[in-house]
């Protein structure tokens, strides 16, 4: 779904504070990065910087930390996982490749679920998540945009 020119897929799951979406691909793993409108608010990104993979991250802990020209800030984790996988290797080629393709190649992580009910349990899905997510556009006056080169 479009709104205001965030998109807002209905698929994935959403963190309401910490701005971050993530996508279930087993019954224990998932892949996660910022919404549509995290990246309109913090502008072009600029550098991302990854904590290791291997390490177990607690809930409300960092996994990246983010700079654009305006802002700087963490990418916190919802739930206790360990850290799988990050997209350094994207982000090395593209700074900004998080704000043309948020929900695609900007991914950020690909963690384990330390457990998965809790997981899913700390985060917005479906209409819940819609109504979250465009009421917070019309609140904050957000109309997101993609970089362009």
């Amino acid at each position: 779904m479009i709104y205001y020119g965030c998109d807002i897929p209905e698929n994935l799951y959403y963190h309401a504070e910490y701005d971050c979406w993530v996508r279930f691909d087993g019954p224990d793993t998932a892949t996660m990065g910022m919404t549509d409108l995290a990246q309109t608010l913090a502008g072009k990104l600029l550098f991302v910087r990854f904590k290791e993979p291997g390490r177990v991250i607690k809930a409300g802990r960092i996994a990246a930390s983010i700079e654009s020209g305006k802002w700087i800030g963490p990418f916190k984790l919802p739930f206790d996982a360990e850290l799988l996988e990050t997209n350094e290797a994207g982000f090395g080629q593209d700074s900004a490749i998080a704000n043309r393709d948020p929900y695609g190649a900007g991914w950020l992580v690909r963690v384990r679920l330390l457990d998965p009910t809790a997981a899913r349990a700390a985060l917005l899905s479906g209409e819940a998540a819609t109504a979250f997510m465009q009421e917070k556009i019309e609140r904050q006056n957000i109309r997101c945009f993609r970089c362009a080169d």
